[in-house]
C-alpha cells in the first residue's frame, strides 16, 4: 500500500493484475518455505510415518508370532492334557486289575481255608464217630455180655470167648440192620 501511495494513487493501479514487486517476494517467500518444508519437515514426517508403519506392522508381526505360539502351546497343553488322560485311564485299569487279582487271590485263599477248616472238621467228626462208634461197641459187648450171662445163666468171665461172643452179637446186629 505505501508503494501504491507513493505511485501516485488508487486509480493508476489494476485490481486484477497484482504489482510484480508483490510477485516476486511472494515466490521468493513460497520457494523459501518449500525448501524448508521439502528440507526439514517432510524428511521428518516421512522418519515419523515410516516408524508408525514399522510398528504397526511390527506390531502385527508380533501378534501373528505371539498368536501362533499361543496357539502351539495350546496344542502341546492338548496334547499332555491327552496323555494324562490316558495314563489315568492306564493307572485306573492298572488298578482294578490289580484290586481284581487281589479279590481272587482273597476268595482263593479264603476257599481253601474253608476248605481246610471242613476237611478238619470232617476228619475229626470221622475221629468222634470212631471213638463213639469204640466206645459204644464195648458198652454194648459189656451189656449184651451180661444180658446173655443173665440168660444162660453161666459166667462168660473168659476175656476171649467174651470179646468172639460180642463180636458174633454185632455181626449179627449190622447184618440184622442192613436188611
Amino acid at each position: 500500500m505505501f508503494l501504491i501511495a507513493a505511485e501516485g494513487g488508487d486509480s493508476a493501479h489494476n485490481p486484477i493484475l497484482p504489482i510484480w514487486q508483490e510477485l516476486v517476494v511472494g515466490t521468493v517467500a513460497f520457494a523459501i518455505l518449500c525448501f524448508v518444508l521439502m528440507k526439514f519437515v517432510f524428511p521428518r514426517m516421512e522418519q515419523t510415518f515410516q516408524a508408525r508403519v514399522d510398528a504397526i506392522e511390527g506390531g502385527i508381526k508380533r501378534a501373528e508370532a505371539a498368536q501362533a505360539e499361543a496357539n502351539q502351546l495350546l496344542e502341546q497343553y492338548r496334547a499332555q492334557l491327552a496323555e494324562a488322560r490316558t495314563d489315568a485311564a492306564r493307572i485306573r485299569d492298572d488298578a482294578r486289575a490289580d484290586a481284581e487279582g487281589i479279590r481272587q487271590d482273597v476268595l482263593a485263599k479264603a476257599r481253601e481255608e474253608s476248605d481246610r477248616i471242613i476237611a478238619a472238621g470232617k476228619e475229626q467228626l470221622a475221629a468222634e464217630r470212631a471213638t463213639i462208634v469204640r466206645e459204644l461197641r464195648t458198652e454194648v459187648g459189656t451189656i449184651a455180655v451180661d444180658l446173655a450171662s443173665k440168660i444162660v445163666g453161666e459166667s462168660l468171665a473168659d476175656e476171649a470167648r467174651r470179646k468172639g461172643t460180642v463180636d458174633r452179637f454185632l455181626s449179627n446186629l449190622e447184618s440184622t440192620g442192613a436188611r
